[in-house]
């Protein structure tokens, strides 16, 4: 019988156990959401929320994987004792996939954003209109699926070293 994985450390997993319940639309979407909400009556209604709804059903989820022992996809099938219910698992897989799509592309635009601030500390920036920035991004493919690809590659090469 195979050993089965394990995280790399306790630091990585509580740190993609936040990433994962935060995500990227709430990184991207909060300040906006903080400033036309209240500022921070929004922020202590938001922590309490992620407190309440968040936080359980992160726990949650870390019981229905530590019972089954099996895999996300499995999950479903082995806890319900019929193999029928798998596809639960595959439709969170089919999900994830699609998100994936998603974080990918807007996390080449950060890596693009990144490089040019990065630049300027050293006096190779741009101007600093980002509207503009934005609008080469978007309608040149060669930078944007080449900022996809790099976000892709710097995500398996973390993956690959262990989380």
């Amino acid at each position: 019988m195979s050993e089965k994985s394990q995280w790399g450390s306790k630091l990585g997993f509580i740190l993609a156990s936040a990433g994962s319940a935060i995500g990227l639309g709430a990184v991207w979407k909060f300040p906006y959401m903080t400033a036309a909400n209240g500022g921070g009556g929004f922020l202590l209604v938001f922590l309490i929320s992620t407190i309440l709804i968040g936080f359980p059903l992160l726990l949650a989820e870390f019981a229905l994987g530590r019972s089954a022992g099996v895999s996300a996809i499995k999950t479903f099938g082995k806890l319900g004792n019929n193999s029928k219910y798998n596809f639960i698992g595959w439709i969170g897989a089919f999900a994830l996939f699609i998100l994936l799509s998603f974080y990918s592309v807007i996390g080449g635009w950060i890596l693009v954003y990144l490089g040019i601030e990065f630049g300027k500390l050293f006096q190779l920036g741009g101007t600093g209109d980002y509207a503009q920035l934005f609008s080469s991004i978007i309608s040149n493919p060669a930078i944007a699926l080449g900022a996809q690809a790099a976000f892709i590659l710097l995500n398996i090469f973390i993956v690959s070293r262990g989380v």
